[in-house]
C-alpha cells in the first residue's frame, strides 16, 4: 500500500464549562492526502509557512512511524481544507489525526484507534478535540496516568448547531495564556455541576436546560475580551433561546438550538451589532469520526 486519503472532522470543544475535557465532532472536514515516495517531504494545498517537517500532519506521521519502529521514508502529503485556521474548530486535532492514521494504514494497521490517541495526545497535551475528531459524536475526556481515557455520550438528534465564524483568528496559545492560574473553590463547583448538566441537556434535548448549563467560569469570561463582538452576539443569541458558547478557544461562537429558523432570524440582525465579518454555518453533528476515503 502506498497511498492512502484520510478524512477527519472540525471539532468543538470544551462546551461551555467541559474545559479541555468536553469534545464534539462537526460536519465540517480535512482531507489529507499521504503517498509514500523515493525521498523527501512534498507538502501541498496548503500556505508555504505550513510546508516544512513541521506541518502537524507530518510530525504525527512521523510519530506513528516511531512508535512502530518503522523507517520514514518519502512522502508527499496533499491537504484538502475546509476547516478554518486558528478559528476555535479543531484545525491543529485534524491534521495530527490524519497524519496518524495515514502512516497507520500505510504500515499495515498495526495500532489500534486508541493507540493512535495515546500518541496524539502526548503531542497536543489534551484529547479534548482528539477524541471526537477519532471517534466521532460527543465525548468527554480526561487523562489518567499520562493515557487519555474517552467515553462518548448520546446526543438528542434535533439539535441544529450554528457556528459563528468571524474573519480573524486567536492562536490557542494566546487564548491560554489569559486564563487564571488558580480558581476559588466555588467557582470550582460551578464548572462541575454546570458540565454535568450540559451532558444531560444534550442527551434531552432540552435547550432551557443547556442555555443556562453552558455558562461556566474557568475560560469563557477571560476569553470573551479576545472576541471584540462577543457580549453583543451573546445578548442577540439569547433574545432566540438558544445555548451560546465559545468553540474551543475562539474566536468561533457556537449556538445550539431546535428551531431551524435561527439562521435566518441571525442573518438579519447580526451584521448591524458587529464590526467583524461573521460568517454564519449551520452543521451537524459528526457521529462516524475519521476515516479512510481512498487507499491503494
Amino acid at each position: 500500500m502506498k497511498k492512502v486519503t484520510v478524512r477527519v472532522p472540525a471539532t468543538t470543544a470544551n462546551l461551555g464549562p467541559g474545559f479541555d475535557a468536553f469534545g464534539c465532532a462537526l460536519s465540517l472536514y480535512t482531507d489529507v492526502t499521504f503517498e509514500e515516495t523515493e525521498a523527501g517531504l512534498e507538502i501541498t494545498g496548503c500556505d508555504e509557512a505550513f510546508t516544512g517537517p513541521d506541518n502537524l500532519a507530518y510530525t504525527s506521521y512521523c510519530a506513528v512511524l516511531a512508535s512502530l519502529s518503522e523507517e520514514v521514508r518519502g512522502v508527499k502529503i496533499h491537504i484538502d481544507a475546509q476547516i478554518p485556521i486558528g478559528r476555535g474548530l479543531g484545525s491543529s486535532a485534524a491534521l495530527l489525526v490524519a497524519g496518524a492514521i495515514g502512516a497507520n494504514v500505510l504500515r499495515g494497521n498495526k495500532l489500534s484507534t486508541q493507540g493512535l490517541l495515546n500518541i496524539t495526545n502526548a503531542m497536543e497535551g489534551h484529547p479534548d478535540n482528539l477524541a471526537p475528531a477519532f471517534f466521532g459524536g460527543l465525548t468527554a475526556s480526561m487523562v489518567d496516568n499520562g493515557l487519555p481515557v474517552t467515553v462518548n455520550f448520546p446526543l438528542h438528534p434535533d439539535w441544529c448547531i450554528l457556528a459563528l465564524i468571524p474573519d480573524y483568528e486567536i492562536s490557542t496559545n494566546y487564548a491560554r495564556s489569559v486564563l487564571p492560574t488558580q480558581l476559588p473553590r466555588a467557582d470550582a463547583v460551578y464548572n462541575i455541576s454546570h458540565g454535568a448538566m450540559v451532558l444531560k441537556a444534550l442527551e434531552m434535548g432540552d435547550e432551557k436546560l443547556l442555555r443556562h448549563a453552558m455558562q461556566d467560569r474557568l475560560h469563557q469570561p477571560y476569553r470573551k475580551g479576545l472576541i471584540g463582538d462577543f457580549e453583543a452576539i451573546e445578548s442577540l443569541v439569547r433574545t432566540t433561546g438558544a445555548a451560546f458558547c465559545v468553540s474551543g478557544a475562539g474566536p468561533t461562537l457556537l449556538c445550539f438550538t431546535l428551531d431551524e429558523t435561527l439562521e435566518e432570524k441571525l442573518a438579519k440582525k447580526l451584521p448591524a451589532i458587529t464590526k467583524a465579518q461573521w460568517e454564519i454555518l449551520p452543521l451537524h453533528v459528526e457521529f462516524e469520526g475519521a476515516k479512510v476515503l481512498y487507499q491503494e
